[in-house]
């Protein structure tokens, strides 16, 4: 089982490059089914979750080709079902994108409920409300989502909640659905609204992706097109906070300041100076962290897949801070591993009272989700000595490339698979 071993006490130093968001090429990559003609997408993350979906296309007919690493040619004439396998989709969460382009397309889908990383309960009755008011006939049966309909027709939508999911899935199926469609209440992350122009770039009529109201006109038929994916929000907050938690100097790269707001912001309130540039961040904590209060909130507020590696770096700072998970009920698992390595965190429900300490210490943790595994990477990296981190499968599954690209900024960690291969990091740096 493949593991991280990370020697702490060095700053993050140098230039990081961000990759594809992984959130919007998992709902852009799905959208993709929705022509008959060939489509190319560029700038798509190589990471677990979008191999996976990929993986699960190619079983229903879809013609996949990678010329590049980062560049996915996808023909989806053949397809030749609409029944996606439990053995690729039980595996990420972004599994129901399929419903909403499958439904759209074809009018029937049948798509296990989705698996990815156990962080609470994250409901799809939004998802089912909105296909059923389009006209479709959706039940759960045997493990799976199975919608279907005759006609889909455009409807007047209000969700009752913000759901990224549910926005994304709803708008795919809306988008070939006859007459118009009003979606209301609506989220507005950078994902929502790459997925939209995707759409639009292959011929549909979506407007006002990136507000409260998005409104779409079913159109007929979708065609070939040519898009790049934006850069990730997520990632690129990743490296931010790793520079102010090991207090670094890290210039973070092929980003849309616009996105990273609220991060920033965040930074700069705890005592790190960020510059932005048109496509770049600098991120420099030559001081003292100070403490601050954050909820997460849906976009524009502070993103719940951020708030992991915030803790992280708050557990650094000097006083008292206050962490509101205001989006999932289940986000604090990783705080126990933090607490082995030294930090003083008190978890009381949907709520974190943490207490700075000078430095962690490095300790043998385990990875419990994506992001809180990204996190604790941050942890190790600004510990006093050897952390070994487990399951980081689950890190892999939406950063690409992250030991090879912490190494280049002076991060002394490797990927270890045995007690042999550990040996040789640690007599490397003895």
């Amino acid at each position: 089982m493949d593991r991280y071993a990370v020697m702490g006490g060095n700053p993050l130093v140098g230039e990081v490059e961000i990759g594809g968001a992984k959130n919007a090429a998992l709902a852009i990559l799905a959208a993709a089914v929705m022509t008959d003609e060939p489509v190319t997408i560029e700038n798509v993350p190589d990471v677990r979750d979008t191999n996976v979906l990929l993986q699960a296309m190619e079983s229903i007919g879809v013609l996949i080709d990678r010329p590049e690493r980062h560049t996915v040619v996808m023909n989806s004439s053949q397809i030749c079902g609409c029944i996606i396998e439990d053995e690729f989709m039980k595996k990420i969460r972004a599994s129901y994108y399929m419903i909403g382009a499958l439904l759209g397309k074809y009018k029937r889908a049948e798509v296990p409920l989705p698996g990815g990383c156990n962080i609470g309960v994250r409901a799809i009755d939004q998802h089912l409300k909105g296909f059923r008011a389009l006209g479709a006939k959706v039940e759960i049966a045997h493990g799976s989502i199975i919608a279907e309909a005759e006609e889909l027709k455009g409807s007047h939508i209000f969700l009752d909640k913000v759901s990224v999911g549910a926005t994304i899935n709803i708008m795919m199926a809306a988008t070939m659905a006859s007459g118009k469609t009003t979606l209301e209440n609506v989220a507005k992350e950078p994902h929502v609204v790459d997925l939209a122009n995707f759409l639009n770039s292959m011929g549909a009529n979506i407007k006002g992706a990136g507000t409260d109201v998005i409104r779409i006109k079913g159109v007929e038929k979708l065609h070939r097109t040519e898009y790049a994916i934006i850069p990730d929000q997520i990632e690129a907050g990743t490296f931010m906070v790793a520079a102010a938690a090991s207090r670094g100097d890290v210039t973070v790269k092929n980003v849309i300041p616009k996105h990273l707001e609220c991060i920033t912001a965040k930074l700069q309130e705890i005592g790190c100076r960020v510059e932005e540039y048109d496509d770049a961040v600098r991120v420099v904590a030559n001081g003292k962290l100070t403490s601050t209060q954050i909820k997460t909130l849906p976009y524009p507020g502070f993103p719940t897949d951020m708030q992991p590696q915030m803790t992280v770096a708050l557990g650094l700072a000097t006083g008292t801070s206050i962490v509101t998970e205001g989006i999932f009920d289940n986000r604090f698992k990783y705080v126990d591993e933090l607490v082995r390595m030294g930090a003083s965190i008190k978890v009381e429900g949907n709520m974190a009272v943490i207490t700075g300490v000078e430095q962690y210490s490095g300790a043998s943790i385990t990875a419990p989700d994506l992001r809180a595994g990204a996190a604790l990477v941050i942890a190790a990296i600004a510990a006093d000595g050897e952390t070994i981190i487990e399951d980081i499968k689950y890190i892999e599954r939406g950063y690409e490339d992250f030991d090879k690209k912490l190494k280049r900024l002076g991060v002394r960690i490797e990927k270890v698979s045995n007690d042999r291969d550990l040996k040789k990091f640690r007599f490397k740096l003895a």
